[in-house]
């Protein structure tokens, strides 16, 4: 029986890959954002700085117009004073006056090359500042323009000074080559690092996953290999350990339980068949007194069976959570004496002594029956440990919220090595002895009165244990809650 069944390799792959699609989505849209981001700026600086230069140029041009016309007053002269002062390579300006008439430009015949749109509409004084493309097939050119009103002389001018963007495109165009290329490279690189380092992160769950296929029923006690270091994949590997001690504990516990429960189901059995074998054998009968004691012994053989199978469908129904209390009002220091009652022949016959020590008044809700098969067990204990003319103690005692139960004995009380064990189910003190010595009693001697017990005080909010057990004898002590409700406290009065 495997505990782990086989994952397709298929599957993991298909994890590895949509981690590093995301990896490389997630990053591309980063480098997408940051690309475009990149460029608008780089695009924003060129044409910033080509405005400022053509801007500077424009306010040039008027000081110098408006200083020539100060001194002649003629628009002329004024204009190609100020064209050849600003003379500037790569840079084209024209003077216009107010009815668009050319007054000088440079370099000749800049002026037919392009149309300024829109120059009637300017606000006086204002640079506009457009992008327009050349007739000469030279490519777009950034144009600036100034429509001005100069003084003394009241005379409006036009002042165009343009530049082309050819350099300026080109420097942006190898910016978006590299962005085009680099980013698409820069990508694959990420992808296959993340691939990389995903298979990598991912070495050490694969390899645990091979481990746990390994495992199957016959080694359930392997362990995964834990890494010194303190990260993810080290408490991942302790919590699939722990995980396999519990499996390993309640696999451990069944199997036990199993072979217990055959063993003590067995040899009744075997008892009943051999009786019943040998009592056919007989040729010839010799008195109804034999058929009487072979029946007499396989009745109490099928009681022990019955008891064995009854106890275990308990444990069984707890473990389940089927174990349903039939709930019902009544009193608890009633149920102790009428259990006292009921052990009672068994503590005569060996001259025990039963003493009660206190004993009072107990209101209680739950299961009646359950909890006198408690008592049924601790009592019954008491008496078969304790040697012959002993004593045994019960109190019953009321605290805050919870009835305490005390069963004292006076037997040889019971080793500190057994103290841990004596809960489990089917474990006894003496297995040797058992068989014989509590085929008479009225719990199953399977080793499970006690867990019965403690199952029973745990289903009604309560505890069993051990208080102490040393060569004085044993006490067992059972607490169980005061629950009962306030109008059943009053029909009970």
């Amino acid at each position: 029986m495997r505990l782990f069944q086989r994952t397709k390799e298929q599957k993991t792959s298909s994890t590895l890959l949509r981690l590093t699609l995301w990896h490389v989505a997630v990053l591309a849209l980063f480098m997408a954002v940051l690309s475009y981001v990149i460029y608008a700026l780089l695009s924003r600086n060129f044409y910033g700085k080509s405005d400022a230069v053509l801007t500077s140029i424009e306010d040039a041009t008027v000081a110098i117009l408006q200083h020539g016309l100060s001194e002649s007053g003629l628009d002329e002269l004024a204009a190609r004073d100020a064209v050849r002062i600003l003379s500037f390579s790569g840079y084209t300006l024209s003077i216009y006056d107010s009815y668009g008439n050319l007054l000088a430009e440079k370099p000749i015949g800049i002026s037919e090359e392009f149309v300024v749109p829109g120059v009637a509409s300017l606000a006086d004084g204002e640079v506009h500042l457009y992008t327009v493309k050349a007739n000469d097939k030279t490519g777009l050119r950034r144009v600036a323009v100034v429509h001005i009103t100069l003084q003394p002389v009241g005379r409006t001018y036009i002042v165009v000074a343009s530049r082309s963007l050819d350099s300026l495109l080109v420097q942006l165009k190898t910016g978006r080559r590299i962005l085009l290329v680099g980013v698409p490279i820069g990508l694959l690189l990420a992808g296959l690092a993340g691939w990389f380092l995903v298979r990598k992160s991912f070495a050490p769950v694969l390899a645990m996953s091979e481990h746990a296929l390994r495992i199957s029923a016959e080694n359930i006690d392997q362990r995964f290999p834990v890494s010194d270091s303190p990260d993810e994949l080290g408490r991942l590997a302790n919590t699939f350990n722990d995980l396999l001690s519990r499996l390993s504990t309640s696999f451990h516990l069944q199997k036990h339980f199993m072979a217990d429960a055959s063993h003590e189901l067995r040899t009744p059995l075997s008892i009943i068949c051999s009786t019943a074998a040998i009592t056919l054998q007989l040729d010839k009968p010799k008195e109804d007194e034999d058929y009487r004691h072979s029946l007499g012994v396989i009745q109490e053989e099928g009681r022990r069976l019955s008891r064995v199978v009854e106890d275990m469908f308990c444990l069984a129904r707890a473990d389940s959570g089927g174990l349903v209390l039939q709930r019902t009002a009544f009193h608890l220091d009633e149920l102790l004496l009428d259990t006292i009652r009921s052990v009672g022949w068994l503590a005569t016959a060996k001259g025990i002594r039963i003493h009660i020590e206190s004993l009072e008044e107990a209101p209680a809700q739950g299961d009646e029956d359950l909890l006198r098969r408690i008592f049924i067990n601790l009592l019954t204990n008491a008496v078969k440990h304790t040697r012959a003319e002993g004593e045994v103690f019960v109190s019953l005692e009321k605290y805050e919220g919870e009835y305490r139960v005390s069963i004292r004995d006076t037997g040889k009380g019971i080793e500190a090595e057994h103290h841990g064990l004596i809960f489990q189910r089917f474990y006894r003190v003496n297995p040797g002895h058992s068989q014989e010595e509590n085929r008479s009693d009225t719990t199953s001697g399977a080793g499970l009165g006690l867990p019965i017990a403690r199952t029973i005080a745990e289903a009604h909010g309560g505890s069993l244990w051990l208080e102490q057990s040393n060569r004085e004898g044993s006490t067992f002590v059972c607490v169980l809650p005061i629950v009962l409700q306030v109008e059943q406290q009053l029909e009970m009065s």
